[in-house]
């Protein structure tokens, strides 16, 4: 993750729905970062993953939790200001919501149910620090930050209102999510994909 964009300016969805589609941005409490380059294909691989075997497990006509993967822009309010003037606005990696009213035709309009950040070397301080804690205060129920190359994932999850001690995880065998009771993420076949660790 790169410098802040203009760090002395603050901005708000009405400014980032203004800027081209070929630059992508994150925007935190104002401040504009610049999204990295493509991600690897170790990266998609990990995310796609995910996706699938949510997508798969929640599928179904009375299931009402819908999963999602980036790029999808989530509007994270601190109140019920208007969507011009949220200033924290986001594009996990793959997400959970199960709240239909939080949908819209721009994305995501709230916290959603689960959130996984897959990590790279580019982006792990800020998703550790700055998005985590985007993450906590939104009202996120579960946030997962998978490390491909340490084969872990680190899972938070929310009770009154904070994140607790986070979990941390092989990622062998099955890890289960916690907010959607009976899915749980199988790892082993896609560990097997994964490049070697380089020493």
């Amino acid at each position: 993750m790169e410098a802040a964009r203009h760090a002395r300016d603050r901005h708000t969805y009405a400014d980032y729905l203004a800027w081209p589609d070929e630059v992508r941005y994150e925007l935190i409490d104002g401040e504009a970062y610049l999204m990295a380059p493509a991600p690897t294909l170790e990266h998609q691989d990990v995310a796609g993953e995910i996706f699938r075997q949510l997508a798969n497990a929640l599928a179904g006509p009375k299931q009402t939790c819908r999963p999602f993967i980036a790029p999808v822009d989530v509007r994270l309010p601190r109140a019920d200001e208007a969507d011009e003037f949220v200033d924290t606005v986001v594009q996990p990696d793959v997400l959970v919501v199960c709240d239909p009213a939080k949908l819209d035709r721009r994305g995501v309009r709230g916290a959603p149910d689960l959130v996984v950040e897959v990590l790279s070397p580019a982006t792990a301080s800020h998703d550790h620090r700055r998005k985590r804690q985007v993450y906590e205060r939104a009202g996120v129920r579960e946030f997962w930050l998978v490390h491909p190359t340490d084969r872990m994932v680190t899972i938070y999850r929310l009770a009154e209102g904070r994140f607790g001690k986070p979990e941390i995880c092989e990622l062998v065998g099955e890890t289960p999510v916690a907010v959607l009771p009976g899915v749980a993420i199988a790892w082993d076949d896609l560990v097997l994909r994964l490049p070697l660790p380089e020493d």
